[in-house]
């Protein structure tokens, strides 16, 4: 072989082996998860919202639920996800206004997480602010008043951790950690909290019945002249016990609070807020975006005399002229014990739920 040849040949040869893959790196192919849908969503509803982009995968969950649980996304590592987002209280929080890492109080009363892949408004939080799971993750770990972490040194001290770099790799084939990732972690656990047990489920299952007091509760609950509540909150065909809508339920007469309408800029939309669902509200007190209301009695309270009028008032709200429905005692009392039957204990004592 002439000299000029061969040494063409070596140079090729080592240029190849130089841009291979190192084999120190290794591929995966997470595991795709299909959400183990409740029969009686399935039965009401339509497929879940799950993004091409962000699939479902048992890495991906895993990892999700790590991150949820560890303080490391914020300042000085002192807070997780689950400071303000308790799985005992449905991944809610019991103080009206939750407490960020500097001790300041927060805004509003952090929201119960669950049947989060049902959201078919495709807006998140109470003032709907964000558009997705994966894009509502940024807010409260950059917030001063929540978590307030900073992405470069999130991302150094994910990088630099002795587990969190091979779980990336495994969840989404990469070594590169970015907050993109963090995101789509925590968005696919947050899709796995399914609540779908409770009382009234398996009442509408015929695996139980309800006691005189909880039907006439729901008889209540679904009367237009007396609660009128289906209309916000749904009933038998909508397991969600909400209409995941924005509306002014008649809380203020005058807002410190702008709700959907300091996202949209809408005068129309001043004081409104997303509907809560009415599952797992034994586990969920305080009550409202602020959690003005300590117990599902003051709830109550406020729709049968409570209502105050306002220029963005709900048409729904349409007794607030006389302060709202004006029930008995004893309504009350059987609206609440129906109330109840939409407790899901097997939902906050799940393990896969837990860290």
């Amino acid at each position: 072989m002439r000299p000029l040849i061969l040494l063409f040949t070596l140079f090729t040869l080592f240029t190849l082996s130089c841009s291979s893959p190192s084999n120190d790196i290794e591929t995966y192919t997470p595991k795709k998860v299909d959400l183990e849908i409740p029969e009686i969503f399935k039965k009401k509803l339509i497929a879940p919202i799950i993004p091409e982009t962000n699939p479902l995968t048992e890495e991906g969950i895993n990892l999700g639920k790590k991150l949820f649980f560890d303080p490391i996304l914020s300042k000085n590592n002192i807070q997780s996800c689950a400071g303000c987002h308790n799985p005992k209280n449905s991944f809610s929080d019991i103080q009206s206004l939750s407490e960020g890492v500097n001790g300041i109080k927060g805004d509003r009363n952090a929201m119960p997480l669950f049947n989060l892949a049902w959201n078919f408004s495709e807006r998140f939080t109470w003032s709907g602010s964000e558009l997705s799971i994966e894009r509502q993750v940024f807010s409260p770990i950059r917030n001063p008043k929540e978590m307030h972490g900073n992405w470069t040194t999130i991302i150094k001290k994910l990088t630099t951790h002795h587990e969190y770099p091979n779980l990336f790799l495994k969840a989404f084939n990469t070594t590169k950690i970015d907050s993109l990732l963090v995101a789509k972690a925590l968005a696919q656990f947050q899709r796995t909290l399914i609540s779908a047990n409770s009382k009234f489920d398996n009442f509408l299952e015929g695996k139980t019945n309800l006691s005189d007091e909880e039907l006439k509760g729901f008889q209540i609950f679904t009367n237009e002249n007396k609660g009128d509540c289906f209309h916000c909150h749904g009933g038998t065909q909508n397991p969600l016990w909400t209409d995941n809508q924005f509306r002014n339920n008649g809380l203020d007469s005058e807002f410190s609070d702008l709700g959907l309408g300091s996202v949209t800029g809408d005068p129309s939309d001043y004081g409104k807020f997303r509907t809560p669902s009415l599952r797992n509200l034994i586990f969920t007190a305080p009550y409202m975006h602020d959690g003005r209301f300590s117990s599902i009695e003051e709830v109550i309270d406020h729709y049968s005399e409570g209502l105050k009028n306002s220029e963005t008032i709900d048409p729904l709200m349409k007794t607030v002229n006389e302060g709202g429905v004006h029930l008995t005692n004893d309504e009350k009392k059987n609206l609440k014990a129906f109330l109840l039957t939409l407790t899901d204990s097997s939902f906050v004592n799940n393990p896969n739920y837990r860290n």
